[in-house]
């Protein structure tokens, strides 16, 4: 189990998704049905860190997957990518019905309290990018890196929103 799942949120992993994404992607292919990929980083993580410690940073990382566990449908997957960022798998979901779990999942976690020693972490926002197979791309690792340049306009354009693939420009490679 511990190689498939991250121990402190308990999350799927970076190997598990890489897995799993070759599956979903071959089913989608056999079934000419999407993949939705959200792709969402924590704003000012390392502020968070240093305001609460590691052990706040922790909590909040916690709290931060039980909300996306609490915002998949069976059979979607949700993993921790690394740090700070995540990954929700949605297979057969389209662009749009991503583009709307991601942004629920926006608002859900800017009204998120995390209680920790006394006091309340808040607010965790996090900035989302949103990609599908097979508009954003035909392998796993393509649509993904859609989803991630996506999400970095998001941070780039001011943090705490969804920015979908495809619908900005000069994000370097």
């Amino acid at each position: 189990m511990m190689s498939l799942r991250d121990p402190l949120t308990g999350l799927f992993n970076r190997r598990y998704l890489e897995e799993a994404l070759v599956l979903e992607f071959g089913r989608a292919s056999r079934t000419d049905e999407g993949v939705g990929i959200i792709v969402g980083d924590l704003d000012h993580f390392k502020r968070l860190n240093d305001t609460y410690g590691h052990d706040g940073g922790d909590a909040a990382l916690r709290a931060v997957a039980q909300v996306l566990v609490g915002n998949v449908r069976k059979g979607d997957i949700a993993c921790r990518h690394g740090g700070e960022e995540f990954v929700l798998v949605l297979p057969g979901a389209t662009l749009e019905q991503t583009r709307e779990r991601a942004d629920e999942l926006r608002r859900t976690l800017a009204q998120l309290e995390v209680p920790f020693h006394g006091k309340m972490i808040s607010p965790i926002t996090m900035s989302i990018g949103v990609a599908v197979y097979p508009k954003h791309g035909s392998s796993p690792d393509a649509v993904l890196r859609q989803a991630d340049k996506a999400m970095y306009q998001a941070k780039q354009n001011g943090r705490d929103r969804v920015v979908m693939a495809g619908t900005f420009q000069g994000v370097p490679d």
